[in-house]
């Protein structure tokens, strides 16, 4: 810890290290208890932003209008990565109306209906790979060998990306999301991402198929969305669908079975998955540090704190979802749990647009393993499982099982 002589005596110095599992990180844990709205300095970037843990306070923050994103285009904000992950011009950096418009335009394809329909195509490929993974017998990386292809397929499914492209694209996800790319290297991979969705996008403007990119393609050449912008929600999808969920199913699956007594009674009654599912996203830290901060574009009380005009603000869905004010007991494992909404997905305006298709990817793939592999265990003992280190979402290397 530092003294800030503009604000008072104290910037906490939050290193981001790598943890195992799902040990909480203990810097934001404290704050949470003992200074919910604190200064911090990560490290990238320069100065210190504004960290709010607290769950009201996230919300607030999280839902207020005065909180902008696109300010924070161009500027060396404390930051887990030494270069931005969210492009500048795409939706997780706009503010409304422009952030409006294009969560408009992806919104069919994340809407009830669509949903159910890719669940039934999700469950027809889990089942299929379920059959592989039984017929080769344990043990395997369930990590690698089912989670990791089946959400691969699905995102390449829902956003028309050919099966034989997913190796590059997998190999540009581990660039960008790692926290050892430096700003260079970091820059030269994001276009090369971008030349690859710019020429599918123009591929599927001649030949559209029933995906996302033929929508966008559409929806570009009726002056709807830029090159650029669909470029940067095709990047934004893929990222969350090949790696977000990856890791965080498999960390799902790692709790599931060193909590065998909550797992037997799930198997005992299937019907309570949907709930289960919402607990294990509350309970897992999915991130490595924290993602986009927003700048105050007016002074903004928030936990007894002003935070003034023009200054950095970033907030911390997971240790929202440990506030003892709101969840009993939260740092237990409760999978009947029943109370207030988790913050996995986020809140306000840049809410997860894929919210509803991950839960569905966990329901599925969770609800097969249950059911059809009832001697699911783990391989080794618990504290031999290697997790990704230097990254930004946090999840097992392997996950290795039998049955």
């Amino acid at each position: 810890m530092t003294p800030d002589p503009q604000h008072g005596p104290v910037v906490h110095d939050w290193a981001v290290v790598p943890l195992p599992a799902t040990e909480f990180d203990p810097v934001p844990h404290r704050l949470l208890h003992e200074e919910p709205v604190a200064r911090i300095r990560l490290p990238h970037g320069e100065g210190h932003a504004w960290l709010v843990t607290r769950y009201e306070d996230v919300k607030l923050i999280s839902a207020d209008p005065r909180l902008s994103r696109a300010l924070t285009v161009g500027l060396p904000l404390p930051s887990t990565t030494p270069h931005t992950l969210a492009p500048a011009g795409g939706v997780g950096r706009a503010d409304p109306p422009e952030h409006t418009r294009l969560r408009r335009l992806i919104a069919p394809t994340f809407g009830r209906r669509r949903i159910a329909a890719l669940r039934e195509h999700t469950e027809r490929r889990a089942a299929t790979f379920l059959l592989d993974l039984v017929e080769t017998g344990p043990p395997t990386d369930i990590a690698e060998s089912f989670v990791g292809p089946l959400s691969a397929a699905v995102v390449a499914e829902l956003l028309g990306v050919p099966a034989a492209d997913l190796d590059r694209v997998q190999a540009w996800r581990a660039g960008l999301l790692s926290h050892d790319t430096t700003a260079d290297a970091g820059d030269a991979v994001k276009k090369e991402i971008a030349g690859y969705f710019a020429d599918l996008a123009r591929h599927r403007a001649a030949r559209p198929a029933d995906d996302l990119i033929s929508e966008l393609s559409a929806a570009r050449a009726a002056g709807d969305v830029s090159t650029a912008e669909l470029v940067a929600l095709a990047v934004m999808l893929t990222l969350n669908g090949l790696d977000a969920v990856r890791n965080i199913v498999s960390t799902m699956v790692y709790v599931l079975l060193t909590h065998p007594d909550q797992t037997a009674k799930l198997r005992a009654e299937p019907g309570r998955l949907p709930r289960a599912v919402d607990e294990l996203l509350r309970y897992i830290p999915q991130r490595n540090g924290v993602g986009m901060p927003r700048i105050a574009t007016a002074d903004i009380e928030v936990g007894g704190v002003t935070v003034r005009a023009g200054e950095a603000v970033h907030v911390f869905y997971p240790a929202a979802n440990r506030d003892p004010a709101v969840f009993t007991d939260p740092d237990r494992l409760d999978l009947a749990r029943d109370g207030a909404p988790h913050l996995a997905f986020g809140h306000g305006a840049h809410y997860c647009a894929g919210a509803q298709l991950a839960r569905m990817e966990a329901e599925v793939m969770l609800g097969m393993l249950l059911s059809r592999l009832p001697g699911l265990a783990l391989a080794v003992p618990p504290e031999r499982i290697a997790w990704r280190t230097g990254t930004v979402n946090r999840g097992p290397e392997t996950l290795p099982v039998t049955w």
